[in-house]
């Protein structure tokens, strides 16, 4: 450990909030203060110190506006006005719905444990540079996702450091998420490990509790698949999150759907264990003095003030314990990048440097076309020995796909930069375009009749038992303590697994739903008739039949018939050109004759 000198050196409060950073969630356990201190490498510690001293003159202009602000505002009208907010927010709780979160106990290691059942009760970690999970022994030792592995070690000499098995994990979310599938086929896949379930239809149609319904859910999980997971019964998808780790591991907790007693949950929970609120905005928060969700209402007026750096909505949306209750999957138009990226020992070597991109291309450039992305901006990601992140990009006319050009983009961002020695390099996709959406374009696309999709949001609804594999990657899903801006959602469309019957949530029949019925074979003949009436379309212009299949052809024909239209207007040749002439003389003609010239008010 190198000693800082006495002018760089920290001050208490800063040394505080610089070892929980180190240490993460598990700071306040014993003993763990005093073991991030003697095992942090230096390069590490710089890095954290750097983000730290940022933070805090971050806060120190934040409190220096907070105190400006209080001297200038209305204080009683600001109040006024958040108290008229929370009456808003109130008048929007919805407790109708039963929303249940499903999260896999220590997935990773749960499933080495399935592949190697001797390391049972042995305290292990999942990878070797940084630790994606840790087995509950490990983790009563102060060992958590997302650590280094070397501080794991030095926190826990004993840990057993496994290799990531990709495929392993893969296979056993795709299980786990087809008996989720059943209670609820819509059902939002968060992450290779978690998901969102409203069993509201469920309960009804099987006339079960939602305690009855979500116990027999992970019963069965456990039974088919060996694997525990937690659940959180809640009106709305934030409270379900929360509820989740209330029990773990394998347990359940039911927050009753009341707005008195979700008010109570909230006021002494701590501000970071809502999902959205990260270490960064936890130590601003705290700066004002807001530590739980009831310090919110308590600082209210600073927060309204301070809106732009909090969000007054979200925070009294959060004291209040209301969020979105719609499950749903995501929808591919969600999508807004598509990326790789690969962890190492650190590497100076540029022929390792380069190998290791084009390694990640080639990787991409499978997941771009095997999900049918193609995209415009490639974004070259590198991580410094020293935990340093940068970020070059660089856009492009035309669209990208191919290996070839992610390599050669991301060669030219790299080399301009070296020498570096790095840990991580990565490539992303950005502007993208859905290579799986119609082809059809220009006139054709104008001339095509309404579609049944005719809203972005509302997708088709996809049901087929025969359809049970989820493709999803399982690296877009490992979620690390306090990296959320890493954390990718594992998927971007969950197609329905079985029929959706209708319930209360679905009165009606699903939108977009597809009718099963019987057709009758169609001959060839008859089929090849049929295709040549449908590609056949009327010109807008002059009324001739023009056809579809030739797009070359019907753009001639329409820049034809526009110009004719063009020259016969210039020349007052063309009806409509006499007519519009006509009327526009006629609207203009009050303007032009005093007689008929209005005359206004008063005059």
């Amino acid at each position: 450990m190198v000693e800082a000198s006495s002018d760089t050196a920290p001050t208490p409060s800063q040394s505080k909030s610089l070892l929980k950073r180190l240490a993460g969630p598990s700071s306040t356990k014993a003993g763990q203060l005093l073991k991030a201190q003697n095992t942090t490498r230096v390069s590490i510690l710089q890095n954290e110190k750097k983000k730290d001293k940022e933070l805090t003159e971050r806060i120190k202009r934040l409190l220096q506006t907070q105190n400006t602000a209080m001297k200038e505002a209305d204080l009683a009208q600001v109040e006024s006005t958040v108290s008229h907010v929370l009456i808003e927010l109130e008048s929007l709780r919805d407790t109708s719905q039963i929303i249940v979160h499903i999260d896999a106990d220590a997935f990773f290691a749960n499933c080495e444990l399935l592949y190697n059942p001797d390391l049972k009760g042995k305290p292990f970690g999942v990878g070797k540079g940084v630790l994606t999970t840790a087995s509950y022994e490990a983790r009563k030792f102060g060992v958590r996702s997302g650590m280094a592995a070397f501080i794991a070690k030095k926190l826990c000499p004993e840990l057993i450091l496994l290799s990531i098995h990709p495929q392993r994990y893969s296979d056993m979310s795709k299980k786990v998420m087809a008996i989720l599938a059943r209670y609820d086929p819509d059902m939002l896949v968060a992450s290779c490990d978690e998901a969102y379930l409203n069993i509201t239809e469920y309960c009804v149609q099987h006339n079960v509790t939602a305690e009855e319904c979500v116990f027999e859910m992970r019963r069965i999980v456990q039974e088919e698949t060996k694997l525990t997971v937690s659940a959180g019964i809640a009106p709305n998808r934030m409270l379900a999150k929360i509820c989740s780790d209330k029990n773990k591991p394998n347990g359940q907790f039911h927050l009753p759907f009341n707005s008195q007693a979700i008010k109570d949950f909230m006021v002494d929970l701590p501000v970071r264990k809502v999902p959205g609120i990260g270490r960064v905005l936890e130590r601003m928060l705290e700066s004002i003095g807001v530590t739980t969700c009831g310090d919110i209402f308590t600082h209210r007026v600073s927060i309204a003030l301070l809106d732009k750096e909090f969000g007054l909505r979200f925070m009294l949306q959060t004291y209040l314990g209301i969020a979105s209750n719609v499950v749903r999957p995501y929808l591919r138009e969600e999508r807004k990048s598509i990326g790789a990226e690969r962890t190492f020992h650190p590497l100076a070597d540029k022929d390792k440097i380069l190998q290791k991109l084009e390694e990640v291309a080639e990787e991409l450039e499978n997941d771009m076309t095997e999900t049918g992305w193609a995209g415009r901006t490639v974004t070259l990601k590198y991580k410094l020995d020293d935990y340093q992140v940068f970020t070059r990009a660089k856009s492009f006319e035309r669209w990208i796909t191919k290996k070839v050009d992610l390599f050669a983009t991301g060669k030219e961002l790299l080399l301009p930069e070296l020498p570096l020695k790095i840990r991580l390099i990565g490539l992303r996709v950005t502007k993208l375009k859905d290579l799986k959406l119609s082809t059809d374009s220009g006139i054709k696309r104008y001339f095509s009749g309404p579609t049944e999709q005719t809203s972005p949001r509302k997708k088709r609804k996809i049901s087929s038992e025969n359809n049970q594999d989820v493709d999803y990657n399982w690296q877009d899903c490992i979620l690390l303590d306090g990296d959320e801006e890493d954390c990718k959602t594992l998927e971007d469309e969950l197609l329905s697994l079985t029929k959706k019957p209708a319930s209360p949530r679905a009165s009606a029949a699903p939108e977009g739903a597809v009718p099963t019925h019987e057709t009758k074979p169609v001959s060839a003949k008859a089929a090849g008739k049929k295709r040549s009436i449908e590609s056949q379309i009327s010109c807008p212009l002059c009324g001739e039949k023009l056809n579809t299949n030739d797009n070359q052809k019907v753009n001639a024909h329409i820049d034809f018939c526009l110009s004719r239209e063009a020259i016969q207007e210039a020349d007052g040749q063309s009806p409509d050109a006499k007519a519009k002439s006509k009327s526009q003389a006629n609207a203009w003609s009050w303007f032009l004759d005093p007689k008929t010239k209005p005359r206004s008010k008063g005059k």
